[in-house]
C-alpha cells in the first residue's frame, strides 16, 4: 500500500505538475511541499500545520485529505515506542487484593487529575492554534492591471491568491477574509465580516447581506454600476468559525475588457417583427453596449453558448454550477433541458429573467441587438428552429 508522501507525490507528477507550479498556486512553501512528500512532519512548527497543509495540497491535487490522514495517523502508530508497561514483569498473582485495589484507586485518582490538569488545557491549546492557522484571514487579489512584481511588493505580507478576471473564484471564506480588486489607480477592498446564518461584506459603498443560495450583484465602488456577483451555497447557522461557501466572479463588462459594439454589425428590422412569438424584446436604448448573461443550473444540462459568432463554447453543467459571459453584439445559447436553468440578461443596470422551457426540452435561442426603423435599439430574445 502506497504512503500518504507517496501518494502526493505520484498525483502531483502524473498531472505533469511540477513543485514551483504547487508553490505558487497553493501559497504553501517550497520546504512544507517537500516535507510532505517526504513524510518528514517533524519539519512542520506543529501538527495543526501539517494538518493544514495537508489538506490544501489534496484539494489542489484532488485527493480525500481524510485517507491520507488515516495513512498518516497509522504510520505515527507505527513509529511510536513501546509503552514501558508491557516491558515490566507481570506482578506475582499473589498479591494482597488490599494492595491491587489500593493501586487500582491511586491510577485513577492520578489520571483524572492529569485529564485536568494537563491533558485538558493542552487539548484546548492544540485546538485552539489549529482553529488559529484555519481561520488566518485570506486575501484574494482579482488582479486586472499589475505585474506579478507589483503584486508582491503589495500583498508580500500577507496570506493571499491570485486570480484572473474572467476566473471564478470557489473558495469557503471565513470571517476577517477580502477581496481586493487590484488596479493601479487604487485597489478596492471587499471584508467578510460575518458568516453566521448570513454572509456579509463590507464594501466602500455599505455593507452587503447575502442569504443561503442568493445570488447577488455587488456595486463595489457605489458608481452605480455592479462588477461583481457573489453566490451564497453554504453557510452554518451555528458557528461563524465554519465560514461560508461561495462563488464569485466578474461581471462588469469594462473590467473583463469587452470591447466595444459594432454598430454596422447590428440589423435593422421593422417593428412589426417584433414582441411576435419567435422574437421578443427585452430591453431598449437610444444606443447599443455589451451586455452579460448569467446561467444557473439547477438540474443536469448540456449547455453550449457563441458569443460575438465565435466559436462555439460547450460543457456538461450540475445543480449549482454557473456560467456567466459578456458579449458585445449578441450571443447564442443551446439547452438540451431548457428547465434546468435560469437566465438573467444584465443591460446597464437593467436585469432581465428570460422564461425556462419544459423539463427535457431542447431550445436554441439567440440575444442580440436590433436596431428598429425608429432609431432606437433593442436587445431581443429569438428562438431557433
Amino acid at each position: 500500500m502506497e504512503s500518504y508522501g507517496e501518494i502526493l507525490k505520484n498525483t502531483r507528477e502524473s498531472k505533469n505538475i511540477d513543485i514551483d507550479a504547487v508553490v505558487s498556486q497553493t501559497t504553501i512553501s517550497r520546504k512544507y511541499i517537500e516535507a510532505l512528500e517526504n513524510e518528514k512532519d517533524s519539519d512542520f512548527p506543529g501538527e495543526p500545520y501539517f494538518i493544514g497543509f495537508l489538506k490544501n495540497y489534496c484539494e489542489y491535487l484532488g485527493i480525500e485529505s481524510a485517507e491520507l490522514l488515516k495513512l498518516y495517523h497509522a504510520k505515527k502508530i507505527q513509529e511510536a515506542p513501546v509503552p514501558v508497561q508491557l516491558l515490566e514483569k507481570k506482578r506475582s498473582k499473589y498479591l494482597v487484593p488490599v494492595i491491587v485495589l489500593s493501586s487500582t484507586l491511586a491510577f485513577i485518582i492520578t489520571a483524572v487529575c492529569v485529564s485536568v490538569f494537563v491533558l485538558i488545557p493542552k487539548y484546548k491549546a492544540k485546538k485552539a492554534e489549529e482553529l488559529a492557522y484555519i481561520n488566518t484571514p485570506t486575501t484574494y487579489v482579482i488582479n486586472y492591471e499589475l505585474s506579478a512584481e507589483e503584486i508582491e511588493t503589495a500583498f508580500g505580507s500577507e496570506k493571499y491568491s491570485v486570480i484572473s478576471p474572467v476566473e471564478t473564484l470557489n473558495k469557503r471564506v471565513y470571517k476577517g477574509d477580502q477581496i481586493v480588486i487590484a488596479k493601479k489607480d487604487g485597489d478596492i477592498r471587499l471584508v467578510v465580516s460575518d458568516t453566521l446564518g448570513k454572509l456579509v461584506i463590507k464594501t466602500p459603498s455599505g455593507s452587503q447581506v447575502i442569504s443561503l443560495t442568493e445570488e447577488r450583484l455587488l456595486d463595489v465602488d457605489g458608481d452605480g454600476r455592479s462588477e461583481l456577483v457573489v453566490y451564497l451555497s453554504e453557510i452554518d447557522n451555528n458557528n461563524e468559525k465554519n465560514g461560508a461557501e461561495i462563488r464569485l466572479f466578474t461581471k462588469d463588462e469594462n473590467l473583463l475588457s469587452a470591447s466595444e459594439t459594432d454598430i454596422n454589425e447590428i440589423e435593422t428590422v421593422q417593428t412589426a417583427l417584433l414582441n411576435t412569438p419567435r422574437q421578443k424584446v427585452i430591453h431598449e436604448s437610444n444606443r447599443a453596449y455589451p451586455f452579460s448573461v448569467e446561467v444557473s443550473f439547477r438540474g443536469p444540462c448540456l449547455f453550449r453558448y457563441s458569443p460575438d459568432r465565435q466559436d462555439y463554447i460547450e460543457n456538461f453543467y450540475k445543480s449549482g454550477e454557473q456560467v456567466s459571459q459578456t458579449t458585445n453584439n449578441g450571443i447564442r445559447l443551446w439547452m438540451s433541458n431548457s428547465n434546468a436553468l435560469a437566465i438573467k440578461v444584465v443591460a446597464d443596470t437593467s436585469r432581465i429573467d428570460l422564461p425556462v422551457g419544459a423539463a427535457g426540452a431542447v431550445s436554441v435561442e439567440e440575444i442580440k441587438w436590433v436596431r428598429d426603423t425608429d432609431g432606437k435599439y433593442k436587445l431581443v430574445v429569438v428562438t431557433l428552429d
